[in-house]
């Protein structure tokens, strides 16, 4: 437990004592729910925050809903916060003091789920928003999970990996003293700032508080593979986009608000934002036949008209931590933000919430919008944006990739076993056998890579593809539907479906609220 006593110094616990409250919504201090503008959005002052933008969409699909309006009241407040502070050894010896928050909105299913982002924009108001959204998500993709979401206020490009690991084992010793984490009570995954290397520390920790859970490895998602991950993890939420957005340009309905084929070939692509979401998402669009024309990221954005290598841009931008330089007859734009202003069919903002607001929303030419990042189109935008007649695929039914990955994830930690290991073999010697007799029959022997290709059996990753493949279909299809029966647009849709899926188990539990 070195770790823990090297975070926590005699001296600096006697000056400043550990700070931990869990708190309900009506104690939170006033100013975290004063309207704000952020220095890399495009909302307007009076716009709303982000908790507000989610509690908006809540209300407006809450009316069409037809649940009980005491159950409506109780699904819209978030069930408990945690907040913690606790200082930092840093190499000159001095002392800094983190902020860090986990929410948990809702409980009617357990574990709750959500990433843990490590950013200096965290704070209460901006956990309890995603947190909501998490659980309206699980919902959409029918993955049973209650909603959560966490975060430390740092930006962790300013500290050393040393440090990144005492916070997070901090950080983490911190969840499991207030049961705020654990394979059946709050099971977090990466988010904006974290990866599998957080997650690997944060189940360590986890480990040494709790040696005894022989699932212990299914208390945090977004593992590394040899640490108990999954495969196709990592690719989960931007191959999500690219399945919902193929699923919605193949509606007839769709076709014929925006003009377009059906066809992902063919279309042109602007992705804001470059990180996990932004890359597989480009990547897969562009491996189907889409040409990606831009991108966008913190420092500036790139937009080429003709196409750009996705593979190619991010090996030169992870080199050199731009894009400029990459191309002499791409165009870089100095303010990212633009970026989501130029003409294409289909624009992903990946990056962060609120990018869309009305200060451009008269500005964007696309046809139609993929959410890949949370809440990154306001209210206000929102409703500009359906009037036009341009197609808003919401973030809680396109991001859910990489939920439901992270639920096949947590489901093999507690069967102890990866998928395709029973029947992987099963199968193939079953296919073989029917090969067989059909090539005897047919009289035609097959070459020796189509025979592979015939009898091949599922494999880890297949299986987790075919399975995120499949919810994105469902999920897409039910939010259609929904919308053509309520007349309304697809985020709406997505909201009523989620608040009618967890209203039957909160009154199938005995929890029913009467008015």
């Amino acid at each position: 437990m070195a770790f823990l006593l090297k975070s926590l110094p005699a001296a600096a616990a006697a000056t400043r004592p550990l700070a931990a409250t869990t708190m309900r919504r009506a104690a939170m201090p006033a100013i975290m729910r004063s309207m704000s503008t952020s220095a890399n959005s495009a909302c307007e002052p009076d716009e709303p925050v982000f908790l507000q933008c989610v509690e908006l969409y809540y209300d407006r699909a809450a009316k069409l809903s037809g649940v009980n309006p005491g159950t409506l009241a109780h699904l819209r407040a978030v069930d408990s916060m945690l907040r913690v502070t606790f200082p930092i050894e840093l190499e000159d010896g001095k002392y800094e003091v983190i902020e860090g928050y986990r929410a948990q909105h809702s409980r009617h299913r357990l574990p709750v789920k959500g990433g843990i982002r490590y950013s200096e924009e965290v704070d209460l108001q901006e956990v309890e928003a995603l947190a909501s959204l998490m659980t309206y998500k699980c919902a959409v993709v029918d993955v049973p999970f209650g909603g959560a979401k966490g975060g430390i206020k740092i930006d962790p490009k300013k500290y050393t990996v040393d440090q990144l690991e005492r916070i997070t084992r901090r950080y983490t010793m911190e969840l499991c003293q207030k049961k705020f984490m654990g394979p059946g009570i709050d099971v977090p995954a990466p988010d904006v700032g974290t990866g599998g290397r957080e997650m690997s520390w944060i189940m360590d920790t986890y480990r040494q508080f709790n040696a005894d859970d022989v699932n212990a490895a299914g208390c945090v998602t977004g593992k590394p593979l040899s640490l108990g991950g999954v495969r196709g993890r990592t690719e989960a939420t931007g191959l999500g986009v690219y399945y919902g957005i193929r699923e919605f340009l193949s509606y007839p309905e769709v076709q014929k608000k925006t003009g377009l084929s059906g066809k992902i070939e063919g279309t042109s692509v602007i992705v804001q934002g470059f990180g996990n979401v932004g890359y597989y998402a480009a990547k897969f669009f562009e491996a189907n036949g889409a040409k990606v024309i831009g991108v966008g990221e913190r420092d500036c954005a790139i937009y080429d008209p003709n196409g750009l290598n996705v593979e190619d841009l991010y090996k030169h931008h992870r080199s050199s931590g731009s894009f400029r330089g990459y191309s002499a007859s791409a165009k870089i734009l100095e303010d990212p933000i633009k970026i989501l202003e130029e003409e294409c069919d289909i624009l992903i903002p990946a990056a962060l919430e609120r990018q869309i607001g009305l200060r451009n929303v008269d500005k964007i030419k696309a046809k139609v919008i993929g959410e890949g990042a949370n809440g990154p189109v306001t209210p206000a935008a929102h409703e500009s944006l359906e009037k036009r007649g341009v197609v808003v695929v919401p973030d809680l039914l396109l991001n859910a990739g990489g939920v439901t990955v992270s639920y096949f994830e947590w489901l093999k930690n507690l069967s102890h076993v990866r998928f395709g290991r029973m029947n992987k073999r099963w199968d193939e010697t079953s296919r073989t056998k029917l090969l067989e007799v059909v090539q005897e029959t047919a009289g035609r022997q097959l070459t020796e890579t189509e025979r592979k290709a015939v009898v091949h059996g599922a494999e880890e990753a297949d299986l987790i593809y075919s399975g995120l493949e499949d919810t994105m279909i469902q999920a897409c299809e039910e939010t259609r539907n929904t919308a053509n029966i309520k007349n309304t647009d697809y985020r709406t849709a997505a909201f009523v479906n989620a608040i009618q899926k967890i209203a039957t188990v909160y009154e199938g539990s005995g929890m029913i609220f009467m008015n």
